[in-house]
């Protein structure tokens, strides 16, 4: 079960409910994947909620081995989930949220408003 506390979310990926979380060492990860020179400059590419779906495989790939699964970036780029891209979209929106303290009296971002369709 997903702690929120710790910025975990739960998330039914390949018909199976998982575990995410940005620890530490995945946002390192991270900031390396996206040229990011650190939090601030990671925290403004993911607020400006304009992902490319490979920046989306980066963000759970780093989730769910923040969680302790041993996943590769191929894996979850075949991986599937209820509601398709826009499905996709809003996991990795409650992610970045978690991760940043979205929902404790902040503005969640572009990622965790939209799209509509996928709430």
């Amino acid at each position: 079960m997903a702690n929120r506390h710790r910025g975990e979310i739960s998330a039914d990926l390949d018909g199976r409910v998982r575990t995410l979380v940005l620890t530490l060492g995945a946002l390192a990860e991270l900031e390396d994947a996206f040229g990011a020179g650190d939090l601030v400059a990671l925290t403004e590419r993911f607020g400006s909620g304009r992902l490319a779906a490979r920046d989306a495989i980066r963000i759970l790939a780093a989730g769910l081995r923040g969680a302790g699964e041993d996943v590769r970036e191929e894996d979850v780029a075949r991986m599937t989930t209820p509601g398709g891209a826009a499905g996709f979209a809003r996991i990795v929106g409650q992610l970045i949220a978690a991760t940043f303290g979205a929902g404790e009296g902040t503005d969640p971002g572009p990622l965790e408003r939209a799209p509509r369709a996928a709430r």
